[in-house]
């Protein structure tokens, strides 16, 4: 029986790219526990700077928070969150990574996740569309550039918070990363070292390679190509099925599929 890392990639790779390396997740077995919420996002240390990623879901976010400057505003609860440098309380729900009020860039806070960023309901299936706007409208209040003359504190703010943004644009706006991380959210790690065990998914990956290899020409390799994105597409839909029911063993199995038909369509490109 062939092994996946004879074959493509590992999913490891995709795993390590997709996922920040921030958190603690117990990795993923048919009868592991799905752990609660309470613990989904734990953190040890702060976001790479060096994140090539870029792009935040939320747009053109307001926050009333002239009106709470003052020393007499009304009393809040201990979970408020307040801007560091003025005081002022953070309106609604919204993801306060920005202050309205004096404009200074607010630390990263980790439990705040990429759907909530982009003010988006954590879903599988979203509207990729407008990604890219909310992504810029973000990077105009958190880009680095726009703080250098300010302290070291909000600078490095600024860093963090404007690299994150950029990982979360990328992570949600590709379907792969986005099942990998919303099964993250879930408690669900995708085991790096997990290699395909389906006899009949280890033939369809061997003749898709043979396919490719063995391609003559652009035509060939194009019509490849477009089966690969059916699959891809078929594949994403099945996860989105499985996400919706819970059924996490075969969420998983989708992704292993979804890993394997991005490979293939990568050594295509390769060869066009």
């Amino acid at each position: 029986m062939y092994k996946t890392k004879k074959l493509w990639t590992p999913l490891s790779t995709v795993v390590r790219r997709a996922l920040p390396t921030t958190c603690h997740l117990t990795p993923y077995s048919p009868n592991s526990q799905i752990r609660s919420s309470s613990s989904r996002l734990e953190t040890s240390s702060r976001v790479s700077l060096s994140l090539h990623y870029g792009h935040d879901f939320l747009g053109n976010l307001k926050f009333s928070a002239k009106s709470f400057c003052s020393q007499s505003a009304a009393k809040v609860d201990a979970t408020t969150k307040r801007c560091w440098n003025c005081d002022a309380v953070a309106a609604g729900m919204a993801p306060f990574l920005y202050c309205d009020s004096c404009r200074s860039i607010q630390p990263v806070d980790f439990s705040v996740d990429y759907f909530q960023i982009f003010g988006l309901e954590k879903k599988y299936e979203i509207e990729v569309d407008g990604l890219e706007g909310k992504y810029k409208d973000w990077q105009k209040k958190l880009h680095p550039d726009l703080v250098h003359s300010k302290s070291e504190k909000e600078r490095e703010y600024a860093a963090e918070q404007s690299a994150r943004v950029i990982d979360a644009y990328r992570t949600l706006s590709k379907p792969l990363a986005r099942a990998i991380y919303i099964l993250r959210l879930e408690g669900v790690l995708v085991d790096e070292e997990q290699t395909v065990s389906d006899p009949e998914l280890l033939t369809e990956i061997m003749e898709i390679r043979e396919a490719v290899e063995e391609a003559m020409d652009s035509q060939a390799l194009n019509q490849i190509q477009s089966q690969m994105k059916e699959k891809l597409e078929g594949s994403s839909s099945s996860f989105a099925n499985a996400y919706r029911s819970r059924n996490f063993d075969e969420a998983v199995t989708c992704i292993q599929k979804m890993t394997y038909y991005q490979r293939a369509n990568e050594e295509i490109l390769k060869k066009l």
